[in-house]
């Protein structure tokens, strides 16, 4: 039977409770935001002892599901203030469902100064000290847990949570145990580093499992759903993912005139193309001397578009070079070699930092006049600035935001206090609807309208048209919050917004493990459900409609190569939360 473990830091106690029935059906993000919902105070300062923060795998996660090893960590964000849940591909999380976890919940501090180890196995869970592992990075406190404990799933804190800087993300190890995957968005490494936790191992060796309720009927939503991914030109075998990583969307949005370039100045990079995925691709046969296709994140994903890059010697540097964290050191900043960005995604998956609210830190401290645009090594200087902890570093550590306020500037493209991720509002009109309206912060995950506005998946929308914008980007925040609770990895929607079997096989697997007989329409209600949840609890918080609202340069400052303003007027996006 499921089971919440809960984990007390001020009396260091671990035990097991019965999951409540209202929790039965829920994973992932429905249960994350739902517990942090129940339990925590919306007014509680997110860095102090009544926060909580929650781990809690996929529906599906565990099973033979495809693409569905997902776990989210929710909490009350340090960085925007908001109701949080950021997601990772990890195998950390079929490890904690095949021992029968449902979630985590970390509660209370230790005395300060205190750092601690979960260890949870079949057996139970319990805390160990910590204290060789405090002021180690992500790389070092990863393999000496793995080098301690052999094949285990590793969730740890760099040295940023310790510091408990607002930019810190929460790592985990991909398949060959880099600490490279991270539920990065939100500041969330922070609320690890108050409650004095340093690392969590989990081991599922002679674990339950995950029981299924219906087992034919998850072999018929699987294979629906495997087969759509296996077909789909994006997800399939060889396709756009899966040979050149996300970063296949750097030269689409620079052509689509939306890629933010230079603190979101422009709308196009002349430097793209030689940080594009095509150019990792080709850069890495050049050094490899063979064709070096993508690998998973996390067991039984078949997009695999994970990928790695290498030294001129052929050893390995970094991964990943995802689209995200390649724009945003990368035409964000001015910057155009992959080496450099390299080394800047190296630095922040040490440090424990989101590299999507670091390289937006970076270019608003160049702004600032910290360093010039396209200065690479500069900008290393800055993220070891981070590190050390230095005055500097410490306003850097705490986001764009804040240190665009330290700097006097007005430039700062972020929503709620959190940086704009790699789409400029102005020229792709319905993912701006996203970052201005979603519960946590500018986010593209949160409703990925990047779909039809782009990439014609799923039908087709003019980026440059605010028209039914606010309609598109609501459909796509109603649809994604309960996707984020499957376990399913984001990158499905591809197929199954082109692929109807592809859903149904979705839905499908979900019923069959719950033993429900939930349908589409269970889909759109689940899903209005979370987000009603999580507005509920940002309204408690302080929050209102006017934090809904882009930042005040994109009404009055063109972009080019368009021209383009923001547009889309209030009204529009008050009528997101319609429903």
């Amino acid at each position: 039977m499921s089971k919440i473990l809960r984990v007390n830091m001020t009396d260091l106690t671990a035990r097991y409770q019965d999951v409540p029935v209202k929790y039965k059906l829920m994973g992932a993000r429905w249960l994350t935001s739902s517990m942090v919902s129940d339990e925590v105070e919306p007014t509680c300062h997110p860095l102090g002892p009544t926060n909580k923060l929650v781990f809690a795998p996929g529906i599906v996660t565990g099973t033979a599901a495809p693409t569905s090893a997902r776990i989210s960590v929710g909490s009350k964000s340090p960085l925007t203030g908001t109701i949080k849940e950021s997601n990772a591909g990890t195998k950390f999380s079929p490890m904690l469902a095949k021992l029968g976890i449902k979630a985590v919940v970390v509660e209370g501090q230790p005395k300060e100064g205190m750092w601690y180890l979960l260890e949870v196995t079949k057996d139970g869970a319990r805390l160990l000290p910590a204290t060789d592992l405090a002021g180690k990075g992500a790389y070092a406190t990863t393999n000496a847990l793995i080098k301690r404990y052999g094949k285990v799933g590793v969730c740890c804190i760099g040295l940023a949570g310790e510091m408990k800087m607002a930019m810190a993300g929460v790592c985990f190890n991909d398949l060959s145990d880099r600490a490279s995957r991270y539920s990065g968005r939100g500041g969330l490494g922070a609320v690890m580093g108050t409650k004095g936790l340093k690392a969590m191992v989990v081991d599922n060796k002679d674990g339950p499992g995950v029981s299924i309720a219906n087992q034919e009927l998850f072999g018929q939503g699987c294979k629906k759903l495997t087969e759509a991914l296996q077909t789909h030109a994006i997800t399939k075998p060889k396709g756009a993912l899966n040979t050149y990583g996300t970063a296949v969307l750097i030269n689409i949005l620079n052509e689509a005139g939306g890629l933010p370039t230079r603190n979101f100045a422009s709308g196009t990079f002349e430097g793209a193309p030689k940080i594009a995925g095509e150019a990792i691709f080709e850069g890495n046969k050049q050094r490899l001397g063979k064709e070096l296709y993508n690998h998973a994140c996390s067991p039984g994903c078949i997009i695999q578009c994970s990928n790695t890059w290498h030294n001129p010697d052929g050893s390995e540097q970094v991964s990943c070079q995802e689209y995200e964290s390649v724009w945003a050191f990368g035409a964000n900043c001015g910057i155009d070699d992959l080496d450099v960005t390299a080394e800047l995604i190296r630095i922040s998956n040490d440090l424990g930092v989101d590299t999507i609210e670091s390289g937006g830190t970076i270019a608003v401290a160049m702004e600032g006049g910290l360093a010039k645009f396209g200065d690479g090594q500069k900008a290393i200087e800055l993220m070891q600035e981070i590190g050390k902890g230095t005055p500097l570093g410490r306003i850097l550590g705490q986001g764009a935001a804040f240190t665009g306020r330290a700097l006097g500037l007005v430039r700062v493209p972020g929503v709620k206090g959190q940086n704009m991720p790699a789409y400029s509002p102005r020229a792709v009109k319905g993912i701006g609807v996203t970052y201005m309206t979603s519960t946590q912060g500018a986010d593209h995950t949160i409703g990925y309208t990047i779909a039809p506005e782009i990439l014609s998946v799923g039908g087709k929308a003019d980026p440059l048209s605010p028209e039914g914008k606010a309609e598109l980007s609501r459909n796509f925040q109603i649809a994604t919050a309960f996707l984020d609770s499957t376990g399913y990895c984001v990158f499905i929607a591809f197929a199954i917004l082109d692929i109807p079997k592809g859903f149904e096989g979705m839905v499908q697997s979900c019923a069959a493990v719950l033993g429900t007989n939930w349908t589409a329409d269970d889909v759109t209600r689940i899903g209005k459900e979370i987000l009603r949840k999580e507005r509920a609890f940002n309204e408690a918080a302080g929050f209102t409609r006017a934090d809904d609202r882009p930042p005040e340069f994109m009404r009055y400052e063109a972009l080019p190569p368009h021209n383009k303003l923001w547009d889309i007027p209030n009204k529009a996006l008050d009528s997101v939360w319609d429903f």
